[in-house]
């Protein structure tokens, strides 16, 4: 099982290392359009399965740097961009590298631009963590939470690994004190392998 930590058990101030794993511009997998996917380095979560575990390490890729900075956001600026996506790594444990990044979008980049985040806590467990935490949150428009748990798993799953996570509307559970899922879920009515199968009939 992935590892559960109390509130404010973890600190982006005492883990992050300001590297990132991957930066991938104009991509159409992170979320909804055409956006731009910042990976960062770091997690605790240690889920079994994931996809991505070299990036768990801190001190995994390279540091995020000011011209890597200035890419993104004139990468973002282009027009048919519609967003910044985060993912990890663990964002919420490195929340100084996102907010310097979404900080400098909010300032510079004119056209108005969504933020998806992928993380391994959940909604519930982010309103009860630090304040770092809880800015990060605040600035997000849909948020996949929840730890990948491979008894789970369910590739029919839109945007999402294992059936328990979900694709939470940020903006909406805030106003609402209660968590509203994205209201553009589009789940498959099969999953990779049927589909396969079926072909192969």
């Amino acid at each position: 099982m992935p590892r559960t930590p109390n509130p404010s058990q973890w600190r982006s101030e005492k883990v992050s290392q300001g590297h990132i794993a991957d930066y991938k511009p104009f991509v159409m997998v992170d979320g909804e359009g055409v956006r731009c996917s910042l990976y960062v380095s770091g997690c605790l979560f240690a889920c079994e399965g994931c996809f991505n575990e070299a990036t768990w390490n801190f001190r995994y890729g390279t540091r995020f740097t000011q011209e890597l900075e200035d890419r993104i956001i004139s990468d973002l600026s282009q027009p048919y961009v519609q967003g910044l996506s985060l993912l990890g790594g663990e964002p919420f444990l490195n929340t100084g590298t996102c907010m310097r990044l979404i900080h400098r979008m909010r300032r510079e980049v004119e056209q108005p631009k969504d933020i998806w985040c992928w993380t391994g806590y959940t909604f519930e467990e982010l309103l009860r963590d630090s304040d770092d935490k809880q800015e990060l949150l605040a600035e997000i428009d849909v948020l996949v939470d929840g730890r990948f748990l491979q008894d789970r798993k369910d590739f029919s799953l839109q945007f999402r690994g294992s059936s328990n996570q979900r694709i939470v509307d940020v903006r909406e559970s805030l106003a609402a004190h209660r968590v509203v899922l994205w209201d553009r879920i589009a789940d498959a009515d099969q999953t990779f392998e049927q589909i396969e199968k079926r072909a192969l009939i």
